[in-house]
């Protein structure tokens, strides 16, 4: 049996973390982990003039997590996260913390996405660049789709100044997070000489 055909049975339905030998304390700190990844990336934003919704880190994260983990622990990892949060940690964007704030619909969305690209990248979305685009591209119109109405209904602002505000602000960011995720996780795999 070739090398080759020995490996395809492990490239099927294998994510990132998979790669890591399987236990359960294993899953247990990688779900802790990408909920502390994403709480450290939520602390790089920027306000935006206009906008209750600041750019930050953590929307990159959390498809990060969601990509690299797969959809069960990357739905973990992010629901820890917004629990967390909604508890009283301040590890969302800009140190906040709660439930009573008209950003939360954007991470509920992001509790759905990582759970998506998660699916994805099971499904071998992460090995290529263009493929990871398209992963990226569902990932970030499901945050908004959640978050955007949220911010609406939240705030009492119509659904067109809600996109105005909390969505066409983010769209140049968000492609440069995708360009970023592009080149990092199909680099991730072939360095450990696993591609589809």
């Amino acid at each position: 049996m070739s090398t080759a055909a020995a490996a395809a049975p492990a490239r099927t339905g294998t994510v990132l973390a998979d790669l890591l030998p399987a236990s359960r304390v294993r899953d247990i700190a990688l779900v802790a982990g990408g909920a502390v990844l994403t709480g450290l990336a939520a602390q790089i934003s920027l306000p935006v003039p206009g906008s209750p919704v600041p750019v930050s880190g953590q929307t990159f994260a959390a498809l990060l997590v969601g990509t690299a983990l797969g959809a069960r622990r990357g739905f973990l990892s992010l629901a820890l996260y917004a629990l967390a949060g909604m508890a009283g940690m301040p590890w969302f964007a800009e140190g906040t913390a709660g439930y009573a704030m008209p950003t939360l619909g954007y991470i509920l969305g992001m509790l759905l996405a990582a759970t998506a690209v998660g699916a994805l990248a099971r499904r071998g979305a992460d090995r290529s660049v263009l493929r990871m685009a398209g992963t990226m591209a569902l990932g970030s119109l499901i945050i908004y789709a959640v978050g955007v109405p949220y911010l609406a209904l939240a705030t009492g602002m119509p659904l067109s100044r809600a996109v105005a505000v909390g969505l066409l602000p983010f769209l140049i960011g968000d492609a440069l997070k995708a360009a970023l995720a592009m080149g990092l996780l199909p680099t991730a795999w072939r360095l450990v000489g696993r591609r589809d």
